[in-house]
């Protein structure tokens, strides 16, 4: 969901404070409870660490709101949770845990297995779930993991109904005796099953793809990716797909953030065998980034508004983005004369906001695709359909494609919390002092600034303040977030 960023040569992470404070501790808490769910680094001490008691008491905390949300029927007498997971070594542990747990309480579970976030959300909806879970750390290395929380629509439980599982986490509980124990039905298919429906929307031209005669490089980091983007490119009918650490292991041959320091050996291997394009994912396939033909970045801001681009040229409709992202998707909405509207950063605030104003398309700059046509949340898969569904009508090369785009360039940095900080506290009081600025204070602060935008806020997902900022200029956008970096730490 967020997505940090290290741009050379600036340096982007703050590991010393200037100044009279002492330098920020390294002894994190790495165990996060957000509107995100529950995330966390894998051993170490219980309570600080997404350990197997952590992982059955934030089990608990959500299969009980679950319950208090159920109401049983003859064919439907116990609630039932969908569980799928991305290919992290600790996967399997955590899955067991978490399956184990919703048992216990008197949860059927619906194991998918080995899966994507997307795919998991169309299970939910598909199979008449209560709700979902998938263990996916998503950007993060591989020591980390966590549990992202759906509800019965597929999409992710709101900031209210997270605020109230974790309480219920920490909550006495009462288990199902023998007689009432959830049961675990393992089901397959349903990656064939999302791509199938990929393949039946009416903007996506399979036979348009297939003619193109598309050479592509997938990098999947070792994840599901692996399994399910090379079987939706030859769904598609692309005429060859080049496999990149495609095998689901889970061991990430590098930072399995789809940023371009990350992405070399992609950017090689599309030049050096000839590819049109190369296509790379993160480990539970919500983002998406694309590598010309040449080996430079699409850009990861860009995939939303190529997607838009598409869809707003068949479906016109209002456009909803996050306060982090470009931009240029303002700009395309506008070409096309529809509404855009920016959410508070986090999928669910996206999908609301695309709720309330009817959108027709929406995401998120870090490659995230919404298209609610689908289903209601960020989904890497069908964002490649569409996207080469556009690249194949309207021709040329993806370097030229980007090119009609407005170019922004975009840095993203962050500074480490110190834990002696009240983040909330500081945040107001950065918002105070800029008040000649007129900040947005939705999430974070947002200042929109003649020479391009700056947005500092504190993470859902790790424990860092995250500062980006966008203009017509790395070295502009490199001297807000210098600026605003320096004016916050001032005030801490």
């Amino acid at each position: 969901m967020d997505s940090p960023f290290e741009f050379p040569p600036f340096t982007l992470r703050v590991f010393v404070i200037v100044g009279a404070l002492p330098p920020p501790s390294f002894a994190f808490m790495t165990f996060i409870r957000s509107i995100s769910g529950f995330r966390g680094t894998i051993g170490g001490p219980e309570g600080n660490n997404l350990t197997p008691p952590d992982v059955v008491r934030s089990t608990m905390g959500y299969g009980s709101w679950i319950q208090e949300g159920f109401t049983p029927s003859e064919d439907h007498p116990r609630p039932v949770v969908v569980v799928g997971r991305d290919a992290r070594p600790s996967g399997d542990m955590v899955q067991r845990l978490v399956t184990g747990t919703l048992m216990g309480m008197g949860i059927d579970v619906l194991d998918l297995g080995l899966s994507t976030t997307p795919t998991v959300e169309m299970a939910v909806i598909g199979e008449h779930a209560d709700g979902g879970i998938i263990l996916t750390a998503s950007h993060n290395p591989v020591q980390w993991n966590a549990l992202k929380l759906l509800d019965g629509h597929g999409a992710f439980i709101s900031a209210e109904a997270g605020a109230e599982v974790i309480r219920r986490s920490t909550a006495p509980m009462n288990f199902a005796g023998v007689e009432d124990l959830g049961q675990v039905t393992e089901l397959t298919g349903w990656i064939d099953a999302h791509i199938q429906s990929i393949l039946d929307l009416e903007l996506v031209d399979r036979a348009a793809i297939a003619s193109a005669g598309f050479k592509i490089a997938v990098d999947a980091v070792n994840s599901t990716g692996g399994i399910a983007v090379p079987a939706l490119l030859k769904a598609l009918g692309v005429t060859e797909v080049v496999e990149l650490f495609c095998e689901p292991h889970g061991r990430f041959p590098h930072n399995p953030e789809p940023r371009p320091e990350h992405l070399t050996e992609l950017s090689s291997t599309v030049v050096n065998h000839h590819c049109h394009l190369g296509i790379t994912v993160d480990p539970d396939v919500d983002r998406l980034a694309f590598v010309s033909e040449d080996g430079s970045m699409f850009g990861e801001e860009y995939t939303l508004v190529a997607v838009a681009d598409h869809i707003l040229a068949h479906t016109p409709g209002p456009v909803v983005s996050n306060l982090s992202s470009t931009r240029a998707l303002r700009d395309i909405a506008a070409r096309y004369g529809q509404t855009y509207t920016a959410s508070a950063v986090g999928e669910v605030n996206v999908v609301s906001a695309m709720n309330e104003t009817n959108a027709i398309i929406g995401g998120e700059g870090n490659g995230g695709v919404i298209y609610p046509t689908l289903h209601a949340g960020r989904d890497a898969l069908v964002g490649i359909a569409l996207f080469l569904t556009l690249l194949a009508k309207r021709g040329g090369r993806i370097s030229e494609l980007r090119s009609t785009y407005p170019n922004y360039e975009m840095v993203k940095a962050k500074i480490d919390l110190n834990p002696s900080w009240d983040a909330d506290a500081l945040m107001k009081k950065f918002a105070a002092s800029q008040a000649h600025l007129n900040p947005l204070t939705v999430d974070g602060v947002k200042l929109d600034l003649e020479s391009g935008w700056v947005h500092l806020r504190k993470s859902n997902t790790e424990p860092i303040i995250r500062v980006y900022a966008e203009a017509a200029t790395q070295e502009e956008a490199l001297r807000l977030v210098e600026t605003f970096k320096n004016d916050l730490l001032a005030l801490a």
